[in-house]
């Protein structure tokens, strides 16, 4: 099969002829969704590492290639891997599958199986949102971030949008976001604003702090990654005397740990998608062949990048 390849840290990727996997499930990807956490694992940088040569990709969707293990031989699935989502097919515990329902398209199915499962965790069990509660969402325009704003204020949350561009902002007010705040001089911003009850953050960063404290009495700070690079070290001291809970939510580890409440967040979210109350945005899909020109666009990206990589596709 045809799969990207990551053959020294750092890259550079590119696309070779390997054979084809062995595992419990076996699907044929039709679509593959870049996350920032695939560039890190590439450089080396995550938290977790991959053992060189490696296929990257954690995200995908397609169809069952052989029954087995619950699923049926074309069955239409998605799913995360820790790699090898970037090739035409890819071996898959069955507990890291799921079903699409049929009023959910492949190509979007991709898109939104970790960033709108991030977002909605993050809100709704880490965060504990009510309606009404103010929610900043920092790097809004990015997957999880973009997802993050739909969802807050489908959930009845005042949404403010922090995004570096003005086209990003512009596409975070079309979601749903109720106001819109660059990154120059965060603090003030957002607290002469009105503050925030919750803010989500994958960004990390010194954009962290500055969102801690513009954040309300109470509140609760959830990070979800670190897109900036940089891990934050956060005075706690802001914590103690605001009353602010940090919490961090990761995907994998709620994919491995806590599988029933997944469960529950999937159904909920097909739910919504089947009713046409979300969106998942694709900024752009590319041919495999053109995985690295795909990953280095993902930083700039408003939603998600996707590869088409299935077989004679």
């Amino acid at each position: 099969m045809r799969a990207a390849r990551c053959n020294a840290v750092g890259g550079p990727v590119v696309v070779e002829e390997i054979p084809d996997p062995v595992g419990e499930v076996l699907v044929d990807v039709h679509y593959a969704a870049m996350n920032f956490a695939d560039v890190l694992v590439i450089r080396g940088t995550y938290q977790v590492k991959a053992e060189l040569p490696f296929t990257p990709g954690s995200e995908f969707a397609g169809v069952v290639a052989e029954s087995g293990h619950g699923f049926e031989q074309g069955e239409r699935v998605f799913g995360s891997v820790f790699v090898g989502a970037f090739a035409e097919r890819v071996a898959v515990p069955a507990a890291g599958l799921h079903r699409i329902p049929d009023a959910i398209p492949t190509r979007r199915a991709a898109a939104f199986g970790v960033s709108h499962a991030t977002a909605y965790n993050a809100l709704t069990l880490i965060g504990r949102l009510q309606a009404g509660e103010r929610v900043a969402v920092l790097g809004a325009a990015g997957g999880v971030g973009l997802a993050a704003v739909e969802l807050a204020a489908l959930l009845g949350a005042e949404v403010v949008a922090v995004a570096s561009t003005e086209e990003k902002r512009a596409a975070c007010l079309k979601t749903g976001a109720h106001d819109v705040l660059p990154y120059d001089d965060l603090k003030r911003g957002l607290r002469d604003s009105g503050g925030a009850d919750i803010v989500i953050d994958p960004v990390g960063g010194p954009h962290s702090e500055q969102a801690l404290r513009a954040m309300r009495w109470g509140g609760r700070f959830v990070n979800v990654g670190f897109a900036s690079g940089e891990v934050p070290r956060l005075p706690l001291n802001l914590a103690m005397l605001k009353g602010v809970t940090i919490h961090g939510f990761d995907f994998g580890g709620w994919a491995r740990h806590g599988r029933e409440q997944l469960a529950v967040t999937r159904a909920e979210l097909n739910r919504m998608f089947a009713e046409g109350l979300i969106h998942p945005r694709v900024h752009a899909v590319h041919p495999l062949d053109e995985v690295a020109t795909a990953l280095d666009l993902d930083r700039r990206a408003i939603g998600k990048i996707l590869l088409e990589v299935a077989r004679g596709v």
